[in-house]
């Protein structure tokens, strides 16, 4: 069953702080958006829509190179938002947004947000509480690529994949996305997904991935089983 409009945006931890009665002005403005696979939401240096939920599906954040290779800085998976800083600072979009998979997101447009935030200083507070979160989530992206090796960056991506997907990864589509988001080539990530199968901690095939043993998959991940 779909979630509601309220129920996505309470649930989403940019919006976890904010008291039941100051939901409501943002639920009156959202407008649910669903997207194909492969669909393009906005393209870099467009001016920024608002403030995107993915209350369902996943959603590529990348950057192209000059060269035209594709680095991908974020998977958007359930719950999580994007294009948020662009709309508070007021900037066009620093990147590209791509659904990978049928996708429906919330969508909080950019100048009834910011009147929002304008009249209700105590909605802004409960809101950079949220931010700080996401900063943490950031800084958490940047040690696993510059302190931890490859089994264990897999290992915590599959870990907070399945924990919004409920359900299978679809690994066809998402693959050389998530190589790309950790800096890992795909020959490396078959290499380490067929590690974790041989420790009976998923299993893996060439359509989808189903973790087996959760608790163990988070040890690895923190880098606490190798």
């Amino acid at each position: 069953m779909e979630l509601s409009v309220k129920e996505v945006i309470s649930r989403c931890p940019l919006f976890a702080r904010v008291k039941p009665e100051h939901l409501q002005p943002l639920i009156d403005i959202a407008t649910v958006h669903r997207l194909e696979p492969d669909q393009r939401v906005f393209n870099q240096g467009d001016p920024c829509p608002g403030v995107f939920i993915v209350a369902n599906g996943l959603v590529r954040i990348f950057k192209l190179a000059p060269t035209g290779k594709e680095y991908v800085l974020h998977l958007v998976s359930p719950g999580q938002t994007f294009a948020e800083v662009a709309a508070i600072g007021g900037y066009p979009c620093p990147a590209n947004a791509q659904a990978i998979a049928e996708t429906t997101c919330v969508l909080l447009p950019t100048e009834p947000f910011m009147t929002i935030l304008r009249t209700q200083h105590e909605l802004c507070l409960e809101i950079m509480t949220g931010m700080c979160a996401w900063v943490r989530t950031l800084v958490g992206l940047l040690e696993d690529i510059t302190l931890r090796d490859a089994t264990s960056r897999v290992a915590r991506m599959i870990s907070d994949l399945t924990n919004t997907a409920a359900g299978d990864v679809q690994l066809p589509a998402m693959k050389k996305h998530m190589a790309s988001h950790l800096n890992l080539t795909s020959e490396t990530l078959s290499r380490t997904l067929r590690r974790l199968a041989d420790l009976g901690v998923i299993e893996s095939d060439n359509q989808s991935l189903r973790v087996i043993d959760q608790e163990q998959l988070k040890s690895i991940a923190v880098g606490e089983l190798m």
